[in-house]
């Protein structure tokens, strides 16, 4: 559900994918026709996809069609305590969660041989989930590192301290193994700018509303963190790291300005790298982060590094102390004892967020096994909820999918021919992955021990390095997966232009193959729609079919392009989720085209489908209303306010209320199907209505 863009490799993080529709509006969907001696297997929701009851018949589709599909939803149902949301993705989410605990219970009482992948996963899940063990070990296995942080005496020490992958901190100036994305066949050096410890630059500069009360709150917490580990002054030194962050953030871009591909691939040599901040111990750092024979890097922020870098040297080592001790200590809480883990989520939690109690510590260890051996997991994962037969309907829905893509970019006016040429070229090279990896991630050099959670958390931050130095050397892996199998998500990957579904991802209401074929294709067919777009939304749009970050479009392209996707920024800038804050439409541009976009090309798909037929009346809606039906069902979600204000401040996914508004009040076709009529507060008269593809 969003764009993969450059990032460090280092992650692995983000089947029950079902048919695709392909019929004729039977209502059965693509899993099979029904026969006299067999009757049609039922959908998983209501009688054909759609849960009509979850609808608030006391408010009009043309006023607010997200509540009227889901307001009675809504009324019966409240976000957990342990969650900030609660919805579509969230109760998949605990699906999954629920079926990886029985595989791993199961692999834990089966045993498996020492070192494989069996053991492993049982032996990280158990040791994580022993709080009872974190808690006698006590701070002991912090001391090693407190240790050499107390012993910092040189900026040059600490540039080394902060570079080793275990200490695990994210720093004013970071660096990682990336996909170069101007030469998709390498992997390359990233420099970006990081370092704070809340989650986005806006958080220190904003003096109104929550900001000032939730750094007052930070600076406790981090007080709070010095007393739990044993040492004085607490309050003093998380005044001080604020104060550092500060200084920080003011040199961090806006977070709008840093989706600019073009802004933010900056080839540099070493030698320019270093001219950046001459004073700065570049080789130190390098060489401590595994680097020392790297010549070519590519620079994001490239303004910001330097002063960034004057900013290090000209900090006190006496503030570094205090700041690297501070962002360890947080970054292994979940592995340390109760009273500290608690603490931190009390602020990350709790007061940044609004969850007002912790994850079950079970629900916890999964997400870690997960983040660590996802592929491991993922691999017993798929063998008991994946099959041949549905990676094969999917593949056949996404091909309808790029047959409509094709003909929505044929049919588009502002778009010369010559670019088009090269646009189909591009979509004939969409590389669709679904379920899961053909190959399987190797985890035998990554060593797991039984009863050391704090120790396998290290180790895999030290194997993890390891491994990404050793692309360095290497072609990329353009088979490789950035999330695992049964991971809730979808994405996009510009650089090897290809669309990645997990298998977890693909269950009802997504996708049903005995749901209408309506509902699959305003379901999921909207998600592979959105995934296909960002290869062409204001970022995706920068890498050609070969995936390299270049100019491939006529100028005069690019500037009607830019005049339609402008005025979609200026939509989506009116929608004011809260009193005092509306969404960014420049931050949120890609995801906003993604969803416009993906569901016209949806809607198109489906049309296709029906092959010229005419689709069933149902429970009295038609095909197209179910399609939009089921788009709003998908997105159905329920959020707390303050995890709401952080994701409108720092996430490019607009909140799910106008991820289905926005996209279905550009679209003639739902006026038409929902008789939205002048008057109702979603309509837009027709030339106000924004079409891209």
């Amino acid at each position: 559900m969003t764009m993969f863009t450059r990032r460090a490799v280092t992650a692995s993080s983000v089947a029950l994918l079902a048919g695709c529709a392909s019929g004729g509006g039977s209502g059965t969907g693509v899993g099979g026709g029904a026969t006299a001696a067999t009757p049609a297997p039922r959908a998983a929701i209501g009688a054909f996809g759609i849960d009509l009851a979850s609808r608030d018949m006391n408010v009009k589709p043309g006023d607010d069609f997200f509540q009227h599909m889901n307001g009675g939803w809504f009324a019966n149902n409240t976000i957990p305590d342990d969650r900030t949301t609660w919805g579509t993705n969230a109760i998949l989410q605990e699906k999954a969660e629920r079926d990886v605990r029985t595989l791993i219970e199961e692999a834990a009482l089966a045993g498996g041989a020492p070192g494989s992948n069996t053991q492993k996963i049982a032996d990280y899940y158990n040791a994580y989930l022993n709080q009872n063990a974190i808690d006698a070990r006590g701070l002991e296995p912090l001391q090693p590192v407190l240790t050499e942080i107390a012993a910092l005496r040189t900026h040059e020490q600490v540039m080394r301290l902060i570079s080793r992958p275990e200490v695990g901190i994210s720093t004013p100036i970071d660096m990682g193994v990336t996909l170069d994305e101007g030469n998709p066949d390498r992997y390359i050096t990233g420099i970006t700018h990081g370092g704070l410890g809340l989650p986005e630059r806006e958080y220190y500069r904003k003096t109104d509303g929550v900001f000032p009360e939730q750094r007052a709150q930070y600076t406790a917490t981090i007080a709070q963190m010095f007393e739990l580990i044993g040492q004085s002054g607490g309050a003093a030194k998380a005044q001080r790291i604020l104060a550092f962050e500060t200084r920080i953030a003011e040199l961090h871009w806006p977070i709008a300005e840093r989706r600019e591909r073009e802004r933010t691939y900056n080839l540099k040599t070493r030698a320019q790298v270093t001219a950046l901040a001459p004073r700065y111990p570049w080789a130190a750092r390098f060489d401590a982060s595994g680097l020392g024979n790297a010549q070519e890097f590519v620079v994001a922020e490239l303004s910001a590094i330097g002063p960034l870098a004057n900013l290090c040297m000209a900090t006190p080592v006496s503030t570094w102390r205090d700041y690297i001790t501070w962002h360890y200590v947080r970054g292994y809480a979940n592995v340390l004892p109760r009273a500290i883990d608690d603490a931190n989520f009390a602020f990350y939690g709790r007061a940044l967020n609004g969850q007002p109690q912790q994850r079950e510590r079970w629900k916890r260890a999964i997400a870690s096994v997960n983040g660590t051996l996802g592929e491991a997991v993922g691999e017993l994962y798929v063998r008991r909820h994946f099959s041949a037969e549905a990676k094969a309907q999917v593949l056949a829905l996404v091909e309808n999918m790029r047959r409509a893509y094709g003909e929505r970019i044929d049919a588009v006016a502002w778009m010369s021919a010559e670019t088009k040429v090269a646009a189909r070229e591009k979509l004939a090279s969409f590389r669709p992955k679904i379920g899961y990896p053909d190959h399987w991630k190797d985890y035998s050099g990554f060593d797991v021990r039984a009863g050391d959670a704090f120790g396998n958390a290290e180790r895999f931050a030290k194997w993890t390095n390891d491994f990404d130095l050793g692309r360095l050397s290497r072609p990329t892996d353009r088979d490789e997966w950035f999330m695992p199998p049964h991971t809730v998500n979808a994405y996009y990957n510009p650089v090897f232009n290809e669309i990645v579904f997990p298998a977890g991802y693909l269950q009802p209401p997504l996708f049903d193959p005995n749901a209408d074929p309506a509902c699959n294709y305003g379901g999921v067919g909207g998600v592979i729609g959105h995934e296909m777009g960002h290869g062409f939304d204001d970022q995706g749009a920068k890498s050609d079919a070969r995936g390299v970050l270049r100019d491939w479009w006529h100028a005069d392209d690019v500037q009607r392009f830019q005049a339609l996707t402008q005025r979609l920024v200026a939509q989506y800038n009116e929608f004011e989720p809260l009193p005092d804050l509306n969404v960014n439409g420049q931050l949120t541009l890609g995801e906003n085209i993604g969803d416009c976009g993906g569901l016209q090309v949806a809607l198109h798909a489906y049309r296709l489908s029906l092959n010229g037929q005419e689709a069933p009346v149902l429970d009295g809606t038609t095909g197209v209303q179910r399609f939009y039906m089921s788009r709003a069902q998908c997105r159905r979600e329920l959020r707390r306010d303050q995890s709401l204000r952080n994701q409108v401040m720092t996430d490019p996914h607009s909140p799910a209320r106008y991820r289905v508004n926005g996209p279905a009040r550009n679209m003639d076709a739902w006026y038409e199907a929902f008789n939205v009529q002048p008057g109702d507060a979603l309509y837009l008269p027709p030339a106000d209505r924004v079409t891209i593809w």
